[in-house]
């Protein structure tokens, strides 16, 4: 496959030329999502050759039992699966009752495709010669409205060039699909009945096992250069599909166009039996407003988003590229409008990671939404894990946790872990650090404290309290120690004494003993009600202190270095550098066995440690530490550049944080990782916004201040993004030499730029 295809372009992904060795990569980049459903960017005609179908809808998943060689007690039941859902794009297309098929054609010219980032549509466009030798010119344009968000609508062409043609169009609904994720081939649907009437056909159909019910729709109308057509389709339904034929004799360099409005109602947001009528509604208002005005209301949602979320990069295209594909994926993924979603690592891009939700969340992508949207949404995915605090307290049950302690799963649906690799399941439990760090990151950039006495309070009691299970007494060290633990480093598992997850265990106890004593001054009736149901004497509130005052922590005095793990100067500690390239990547070239011996780092591990509490720790500390384990990272993780670049931008090396940036930024349109064709990394597209705004920009909150220390990497000219920060809206834009600050709002706002407090007021531009 062709890594480097896609076509450099401010607002745009591009590809130009049809390789069948490219359309599962493609498919998983010029994916289409609006908060509510998405879709890999598949073919709507019949396309015969290897292909990944995918389409889904936010929040329906499958309990896919767990498939394991040897059971261990406490594994949990099923994996949850995000469900290729039922078809609604599809389009066969006949000419002269011949399968149009890219797979198959004669010859394909002029092939284009374009991902439209800035006004939200996908197109397609190429002139295919079939093997009776007619010519056609094909264009197809599709989008999924943000507007109405159980909608996506396609407009399809077709041209004979050479001759004219009879031309049928077949749209369809099927729900016999099938996942390419599956451990045991169960089926995952249950259609429950096929109609239709009119011009519009319906699919109702329920999952196995968790009983979402959806209901699969469509309605297409047909026109000549333009004109509308009336045709009397030719129906034909089974048991799973519902197809009509619209045949019409074309003349040559005539356009025949199809309008299919499609989507799906689902019983999280109607009444299970009200679908289809919820269906007809959403096809009646589309068909009533047509494809144009939709596609004119799709443009100005999506200049909306832009207007806040953009960032500008003048100089160098492919960064430009690179960071507006991120953002605009993060946008399609997850809006903050359904407290009930969160955002899975592959978002409507691909199946792998089941579409759950993971530490991802809290670590990296908290940070983008709050910057860029109304702090809500950031509440939102706060309050999602507060409503799944009950089951985080099962999940710590089954591993013998007592009192209340809660351990937030890795991966999960509804709250209850369904991850089950046993050293990530048991033993990745430094993601308990992330939500309640999430917790004070949202404090301290909104300055929003009604949070912890509300809600959060209760999260960091339980999560406190599993930290002091956690933790083991050593006699030998006089210390309490963490045995038996994965980091952030997933090449090292079943390891004593991951520093970061010491350090996160002791920040969390300490953290959550703050929080009950300002609760108590401050907010006395959430502080009796809290207590009453956590049942919290201070005595146990003593114990905690007692782990977290007396915390181990491995230490080389002859590196000067805190030790990833115990075990750490064991290794054969040899740099990346010096490994054989051809040995990389080595999750792909080594035994894991290999690897959990090998020196080498997944993703940034002690330095998450020191990303998360940079204000604990100099820029001396800092530097040391990145020098030590930087030349270890092998960044096979998609979180690992981002954090790297915003460190190396701290320490002023300039050329490598850009060259992480790059990296972060272009992950899947490079395909560094060579999995793209699977989806694509949405998490860490959050971490490449990070690279930009913390990184070179500088953005922290210090002294309850928003402060910048404004960089620019020598390739750039200039760069600008937004941050709405406590209801101002504040756009920063960094040149060669200045910086300008100007702030949207009523009110002026004491910032930090290089240490000193600078004054910006509304509309009026300030240069440092």
């Amino acid at each position: 496959m062709n890594l480097d295809y896609i076509i450099p372009n401010d607002w745009s992904i591009l590809e130009e030329g049809f390789d069948p060795d490219n359309v599962k990569a493609s498919e998983s980049l010029f994916s289409l999502g609006n908060g509510a459903m998405g879709q890999r960017a598949n073919f709507e005609e019949k396309y015969s050759g290897p292909t990944f179908q995918g389409s889904y809808i936010a929040g329906v998943y499958y309990p896919d039992k767990t498939r394991v060689g040897w059971w261990k007690n406490g594994y949990p039941e099923y994996f949850a699966k995000v469900l290729n859902a039922p078809n609604w794009i599809g389009i066969n297309v006949f000419v002269n009752d011949e399968a149009l098929d890219l797979h198959t054609c004669k010859k394909i010219e002029n092939f284009r495709r374009e991902l439209n980032m800035k006004e939200g549509w996908l197109s397609r466009s190429f002139v295919a010669t079939l093997q009776s030798d007619i010519k056609v010119e094909v264009f197809v344009k599709r989008f999924l409205s943000l507007d109405m968000d159980e909608l996506g609508v396609i407009n399809y062409n077709v041209k004979p060039l050479n001759s004219d043609a009879k031309v049928t169009y077949r749209p369809y609904l099927d729900s016999g699909i099938t996942n390419e994720d599956t451990n045991w081939d169960d089926k995952f649907w249950d259609t429950l009945n096929v109609s239709h009437e009119n011009n519009q056909a319906f699919i109702q159909a329920k999952t196995m096992k968790t009983d979402f019910y959806t209901c699969t729709f469509m309605e297409s109308r047909v026109f000549i250069d333009g004109k509308t057509v009336m045709i009397e389709p030719n129906i034909s339904a089974d048991s799973n599909s519902a197809a009509f034929g619209y045949s019409y004799n074309v003349k040559q360099n005539e356009t025949y166009t199809i309008h299919k409005f499609g989507g799906y109602t689902v019983d999280r947001n109607h009444d299970k039996y009200e679908l289809v009528t919820a269906a007809k509604k959403v096809l009646d208002k589309a068909t009533k407003t047509g494809f144009e005005a939709l596609l004119k209301h799709q443009k100005e949602a999506w200049a909306k988003i832009w207007d806040m979320a953009d960032i500008t990069i003048d100089g160098d295209v492919k960064a430009q590229q690179g960071i507006r594909f991120n953002i605009f994926h993060l946008n399609q993924t997850y809006l903050g409008t359904d407290p009930q979603l969160n955002i899975g690592p592959k978002g409507f891009t691909g199946e792998k990671y089941g579409g759950s939700t993971y530490w991802d969340t809290e670590a990296y992508c908290i940070p983008f939404y709050m910057a860029t949207k109304d702090q809500s949404v950031a509440r939102n995915l706060l309050t999602y894990r507060y409503k799944h605090l009950e089951k985080a307290i099962e999940n710590a049950e089954k591993l013998g946790f007592t009192n209340g302690a809660a351990l937030y799963p890795m991966v999960t649906m509804n709250g209850e872990e369904c991850h089950n690799e046993w050293e990530i399941t048991f033993e990745e439990i430094h993601r308990n650090g992330a939500i309640a760090f999430a917790i004070f990151n949202y404090y301290r950039f909104t300055g929003d404290y009604s949070y912890i006495p509300q809600m959060g309070l209760e999260v960091l009691i339980a999560i406190a309290r599993f930290w002091h299970q956690r933790a083991t007494f050593s006699t030998d060290k006089n210390k309490y120690v963490i045995l038996g633990v994965t980091g952030p480093n997933e090449y090292e598992n079943n390891v004593n004494n991951n520093w970061y997850t010491n350090y996160i265990a002791q920040w969390c106890i300490n953290y959550a003993i703050e929080n009950i004593k300002r609760v108590e001054s401050e907010y006395a009736n959430d502080y009796t009600r809290v207590m009453h149901k956590a049942k919290l004497s201070k005595a146990e509130i003593k114990d905690w202190s007692k782990v977290a005052d007396n915390m181990f922590f491995p230490f080389s005095e002859k590196h000067n270095v805190y030790l990833q793990q115990d075990g750490f100067l064991d290794k054969e500690l040899i740099t990346v550098s010096d490994l054989d390239k051809s040995q990389r990547p080595i999750n792909q070239k080594w035994s894991w066995d290999r690897i959990l011996r090998s020196p080498y780092i997944k993703q940034a591990d002690t330095l998450q440690g020191f990303y998360f509490f940079e204000d604990h720790f100099s820029v001396e500390e800092l530097e040391r530490h990145f020098d030590f384990y930087e030349p270890f990272t092998v960044h096979e993780s998609s979180l690992s550049p981002c954090v790297h670049s915003i460190q190396a931008a701290k320490l002023d090396r300039m050329e490598q944080a850009y060259t992480f940036y790059l990296r972060t930024s272009r992950l899947d349109l490079d395909d560094y990782n060579h999995e793209v064709h699977e989806g694509l990394h949405i998490t860490s597209m959050a971490g490449t916004w990070m690279s930009i705004v913390e990184g070179f920009g500088g953005m922290r909150v210090k002294d309850n201040m928003l402060s910048f220390e404004p960089k620019i990497p020598e390739q750039w000219e200039a760069y600008s993004f937004k941050v709405n920060f406590r209801h101002q809206i504040i756009k920063v834009n960094v040149c060669q030499g200045h910086t300008h600050f100007e702030l949207e709002g009523d009110d002026e706002l004491e910032i930090l730029v290089n240490g000193n407090a600078i004054t910006i007021s509304p509309n009026n531009l300030v240069t440092v």
